[in-house]
């Protein structure tokens, strides 16, 4: 796979310019927030890269879910504390890896949190977390094999 061409740059730029925009145009006319910053960085592995192991669907999301799971319940404990902010996002690395379900963007949920201008709540893992990262993955499967460049996900 050549990823330093012009073609794959276009392409991986396009892909996550119309993720972002579907997930960005639910979110602002729909009932439901479907993005958070951290889903830029997964546009990132899902588009430019599609073929590495820290891309397919179970590290995107199942990294997303398990490290927002770790923010909230840290969070809950000891809101606003950078102790436990730092906590959070170690052990939410640890369980990524011990789970392999690593997805580095997913690195940053646990700190969303603590930098939120207002608490976020359970109902934050279901929307934008779990619809937003499921709705990457699908977009990102249609997208590569709309475009025929990549076989997403991989059969592993």
């Amino acid at each position: 796979m050549d990823t330093h061409t012009l073609k794959h740059a276009l392409l991986a730029g396009t892909g996550g310019f119309i993720a972002i925009l579907l997930l960005a145009g639910v979110s602002e006319f729909g009932t439901a927030a479907l993005i958070m910053a951290p889903f830029g960085a997964s546009c990132v592995l899902l588009f430019a890269l599609p073929e590495a192991a820290l891309s397919q669907p179970r590290n995107v999301i199942g990294g997303h879910l398990l490290t927002a799971s770790v923010g909230l319940a840290f969070y809950s404990l000891a809101p606003n504390t950078a102790l436990f902010a730092a906590l959070a996002v170690g052990l939410a690395i640890s369980l990524m890896v011990l789970t392999k379900t690593t997805h580095p963007p997913a690195g940053a949920n646990p700190l969303l949190f603590f930098l939120a201008a207002k608490p976020l709540g359970a109902w934050f893992l279901l929307t934008p977390v779990a619809s937003g990262a499921i709705l990457l993955v699908l977009l990102a499967t249609l997208y590569h094999r709309a475009t025929g460049k990549f076989s997403y996900p991989v059969k592993r």
